[in-house]
């Protein structure tokens, strides 16, 4: 029989930190302690090579609970879509008005933080109503 994995959820960006300090503010996430021997991040940052610093970025959920997320700088831009983009449940257990207040409030205060709302996808009698967005990136997501 299978075992349960953690997962950890990897982005490709051109400014880690920033990126998971945006994510740290979307999902109540934490950027855990530095490395032992280091006080602060920037010091450990210090502490590497040129190429290396300023390349990744970590952050998790403080419960434990979440998945860890993982950002690591890439030369190149984002050029198309995501294949993969994270849901972001403030709507669960709502349904019409109700769920799209809740999404509209959460999307006012991320737009707020750098995301963009990319449009809202209304009930259609199937699934329930969502706002797609980018992060500060340009990273697809769903407030869900």
């Amino acid at each position: 029989m299978a075992s349960v994995r953690q997962v950890q959820i990897t982005f490709d960006c051109a400014n880690p930190e920033r990126v998971a300090r945006f994510w740290c503010e979307v999902l109540g996430y934490v950027v855990p302690p530095p490395p032992a021997g280091f006080d602060t991040w920037d010091e450990f940052d210090r502490s590497l090579p040129p190429e290396r610093q300023g390349a990744a970025f970590a952050c998790g959920d403080p419960s434990g609970a979440g998945p860890r997320l993982f950002f690591q700088r890439v030369p190149e831009g984002k050029v198309v879509k995501n294949r993969v983009h994270l849901d972001v449940r403030v709507g669960t257990g709502l349904v019409g008005e109700e769920r799209l207040a809740a999404l509209q409030a959460e999307c006012a205060r991320l737009v707020a933080l750098g995301a963009v709302r990319v449009r809202v996808l209304q009930s259609d009698g199937y699934d329930e109503s969502c706002i797609v967005m980018q992060d500060i990136e340009g990273n697809e997501f769903c407030l869900d």
